[in-house]
């Protein structure tokens, strides 16, 4: 069914809340703007996108290693780095009712778009969050909650080059916190102010840097339409101009996705050169260079960088997968999300509540769990409707244990998206749904 692309993100947001993937944050207390906790369902979906991520930029690969870094870092690290002086958004404030602060570069007039105040002049804000270590907040003891995961990899660079075996060509990768006092957080968890960063930084020797940057935006775009099975049609690269090139990056391209509200940033690729590693070693006055095993050649590896928070991957594929069509003349909401990603694989249902079949159902879903994330639902209703909450949380294959089963040891799967359906042995159940699970596309 087509739904108009500006009613998605409504629909979305809705159903969120409804069947437990966000909440707003404290919002019993009337919520804190530009933070969300995450339910059941929006657990199990992060942690699915995680967990794909590290496989595929960690464990599958032999060239890129893990590290986890704090999330406060001193000031010296974000003056050097540039984010003290150049991380920072204009900033505007209504002078009228409503004191409403916003981008500047995100109103148009001199009016404020909320009471039609007037607007004071634009000044720079910095978006790091600052806060004291230690039992006086003096300037000695400030520290700020990091706005990106990179700048930790490039401070340990040294130690990571001494403890291990690595060598360039070689990638760092890290998922964590992050955070950004957002002038005006929007579009739901699009722009938020916590949230979680995997980026990964893979050195190179210098000046071989476009190679690499080329490899990285095809391998990127690749995983979002392979592994997580998003609408290619509505993915593109934008590469940036060279007047809207951050201070550190010789050249950037987003991988863009095309919201209800516009083309917006999905991924970054960013080629920061040597920059983070020269600024590092000039401040610290600490030897960061790598010394060529080949050619016994000292220097400052340069970077290519791929980051992407969890939170835009999450928004973009509910966004993506979030349909409504007809079953058997009664309409359907349901979540079209790629296997490897669904919050629940496969839902065991018995047929009714006798306890013969929950006995066998019970032992099916033991069998089941620890290869695939599999939920149990022997809550109230008939068949179709528990068929219909699965479909709305994106639940590819349901398993229903019926009267037959007790007799021939099979069990029908059905799956979302055709509701077609077939019957398998029990004994062969979990190759077969692993088989499914593996094959499937969009």
């Amino acid at each position: 069914m087509t739904i108009p692309r500006e009613q998605v993100m409504d629909k979305v947001v809705a159903l969120t809340k409804r069947r437990g993937f966000i909440y707003p944050s404290s919002e019993i207390y009337g919520g804190l703007s530009g933070f969300y906790d995450y339910g059941p369902y929006g657990v199990a979906l992060k942690r699915a996108i995680r967990d794909l991520w590290w496989r595929h930029m960690v464990e599958l690969r032999d060239d890129v290693v893990g590290l986890e870094s704090t999330l406060m870092m001193p000031e010296a690290v974000w003056e050097a780095s540039g984010h003290l002086q150049n991380f920072v958004d204009p900033l505007r404030q209504c002078l009228g009712e409503c004191k409403k602060r916003w981008r500047a570069d995100k109103v148009l007039g001199e009016k404020c778009p909320e009471c039609g105040g007037p607007l004071d002049d634009a000044r720079m804000f910095n978006l790091m969050f600052k806060t004291h270590v230690g039992p006086l907040e003096d300037r000695a003891s400030e520290v700020y909650l990091r706005p990106e995961t990179a700048q930790g990899m490039f401070v340990d660079f040294k130690n990571v080059i001494s403890s291990t075996r690595v060598r360039v060509p070689f990638g760092i990768a890290q998922q964590g916190k992050a955070f950004r006092n957002e002038i005006t957080p929007g579009n739901f968890v699009f722009r938020v102010r916590e949230f979680e960063l995997m980026e990964m930084e893979y050195f190179v020797r210098p000046r071989q840097d476009d190679e690499a940057f080329d490899y990285w935006r095809k391998e990127r775009m690749r995983w979002y339409t392979d592994v997580l099975g998003i609408n290619r049609e509505r993915l593109r690269m934008y590469d940036h101009p060279k007047e809207s090139l951050s201070h550190y990056s010789k050249q950037t391209t987003d991988i863009e996705y095309e919201f209800p509200f516009g083309w917006g940033e999905l991924e970054g690729i960013a080629d920061r050169t040597d920059f983070d590693l020269a600024v590092h070693q000039e401040k610290s006055k600490q030897d960061l260079t790598f010394l060529d095993p080949e050619t016994n050649e000292r220097y400052l590896p340069w970077v290519i960088e791929p980051a992407v928070s969890v939170e835009r991957i999450f928004i973009t594929l509910l966004l993506d997968a979030y349909d409504e069509d007809v079953v058997n003349n009664e309409p359907r909401v349901l979540l079209r999300l790629h296997p490897n990603v669904a919050p629940v694989q496969v839902a065991v249902v018995p047929l009714s509540k006798k306890q013969e079949l929950i006995d066998v159902a019970q032992e099916v879903v033991k069998s089941l769990r620890g290869q695939f994330r599999v939920e149990y639902d022997q809550t109230g209703g008939n068949i179709g409707r528990r068929y219909r909450r699965q479909d709305e949380i994106g639940t590819p294959f349901c398993i229903t244990v019926d009267f037959d089963t007790l007799t021939d040891k099979a069990v029908t799967i059905r799956q979302r998206d055709s509701t077609q359906q077939e019957r398998v042995a029990i004994e062969g159940l979990s190759a077969r749904i692993g088989f499914l699970v593996s094959g499937a596309r969009r």
